[in-house]
């Protein structure tokens, strides 16, 4: 004979006691049971499908789910049924689920998709290199499954490795991107690491030292060493091509005969009267300048996603001088890079490192000195000479004004101490 109650707490514990040797189904939700076992009782629910096949769904053990826990999840699962939805079908599409994020390691979607998305961008295989050569210890690990511990580990391997927290962060923000376009495509659910930051580790002694001391300018005995290096740099080149030509290789081109031996004088000397970064004018076309209207009209690549628009730059005297040289020493292209490779491609990011590394050397230059200090120099030199930020914003091509006033701002000419001395002079101190 089959038991009929209302389940609850008091009913439950009763039958804990003594179980009965039949299904004991709730008088108020049609299905609603707590079949006895072994182990105690366990609560599930009958139901009949969309073809009319009578199925089960288990709640689970009493005791381990209350009487009143059970209950809900019992209308919950019955509300499904009313909607024609199958519980146990959903269950099963949520283990799959489960299993295919889980299945979906960090090399599976590094080797698949993501690497299909970045081939897709300019820089997209020095992204993949970067997260190949970094993240092999996370290689066999569920992205979803990714916390805390494990970025905390990374970066005290990254740190004993002995890498500049620059450069972990720039590589923290690979991994992170690749996260995010996995919960974008929904192959995972979230980041499950986009709330963890990186611990900035303490300044050492040596970098308060010379904190706020990295953007600089060119004073104008370095500027001086610097078109000396230049030119240095030139005359070596011609004195290797004519020994060549002397040596059994006459027909190689007479670089006496021509003003620039290479495309490095050009390129130095743009970025200096520019300010351009590099990757702009490794990405310049002749397309892109206008020698008569004095202009260069261009998309900038470090903030194309979120500016995809040209923007135009002038250029003054000295800048359109070296341009139209090199312009007239290649035979007047109409288009093409200005600054091309050794295959007519684009040049490689680290084309400009050897020559750069040569004119220093032969300018007497800091060793420390990039090529971005042109950049920085550039800025310097606008602001000092007292252009107005927002001139020198657009002109560098910021994302916005607070990073020029960030960088920038101290060196603008100070008005404050102006009105100060003034303030003290008309009311002078006397002993």
């Amino acid at each position: 004979m089959t038991i009929k109650e209302k389940l609850t707490t008091s009913s439950l514990n009763k039958y804990v006691k003594e179980l009965p040797q039949q299904d004991i189904y709730d008088t108020e939700l049609k299905g609603y049971h707590a079949r006895p076992g072994k182990k105690g009782l366990t609560l599930r629910v009958f139901y009949r499908n969309s073809i009319n096949k009578q199925k089960v769904y288990t709640i689970g053990a009493y005791g381990v789910c209350t009487s009143a826990e059970g209950r809900a999840e019992a209308k919950r699962i019955l509300a499904l049924v009313a909607q024609n939805i199958d519980p146990n079908a959903e269950i099963e599409i949520e283990k799959q689920n489960k299993l295919d994020e889980e299945s979906q390691t960090l090399k599976s979607y590094l080797d698949g998709p993501y690497t299909r998305h970045q081939k897709r961008k300019k820089s997209g295989g020095q992204t993949l290199n970067t997260i190949k050569k970094h993240f092999v210890s996370w290689y066999s690990q569920p992205m979803s499954k990714l916390k805390r511990s494990d970025v905390e580990v990374w970066q005290t391997d990254m740190e004993a490795n002995n890498k500049a927290f620059a450069t972990i962060q720039r590589t923290y923000g690979a991994i992170q991107t690749l996260l995010n376009h996995a919960a974008e495509k929904e192959v995972i659910k979230l980041n499950p690491i986009k709330a963890v930051r990186l611990e900035k580790p303490a300044m050492t002694e040596a970098e308060l030292n010379t904190s706020g001391t990295s953007r600089r300018y060119l004073d104008n005995e370095e500027i001086t060493a610097l078109f000396k290096g230049i030119d240095l740099y030139q005359e070596n080149k011609r004195q290797q091509r004519d020994n060549s030509r002397s040596h059994g290789k006459p027909h190689l081109l007479d670089l006496n005969s021509v003003k620039f031996v290479d495309h490095v004088k050009p390129f130095v000397m743009t970025m200096f009267y520019t300010g351009f970064r590099q990757g702009d004018l490794y990405g310049l076309r002749w397309e892109h300048v206008d020698l008569k209207l004095n202009t260069i009209t261009k998309t900038i690549e470090k903030t194309a996603h979120h500016n995809p628009e040209a923007r135009s730059f002038p250029i003054g005297k000295s800048p359109k001088k070296v341009l139209n040289d090199w312009w007239k020493q290649n035979s007047s292209p109409k288009s093409g890079y200005v600054f091309p490779g050794k295959t007519g491609k684009r040049m490689s990011s680290t084309a400009l490192q050897k020559p750069w590394a040569k004119i220093r050397e032969l300018a007497k230059l800091s060793g420390g000195l990039d090529m971005y200090t042109l950049r920085h120099n550039f800025a310097s030199q606008l602001i000092m000479g007292g252009a107005d930020l927002l001139t020198v914003s657009m002109l560098m091509a910021h994302k916005d004004i607070q990073t020029t006033i960030q960088h920038y701002g101290h060196l603008k000419p100070d008005h404050a101490r102006k009105y100060i001395d003034q303030y003290c002079d008309s009311f002078l101190y006397h002993e």
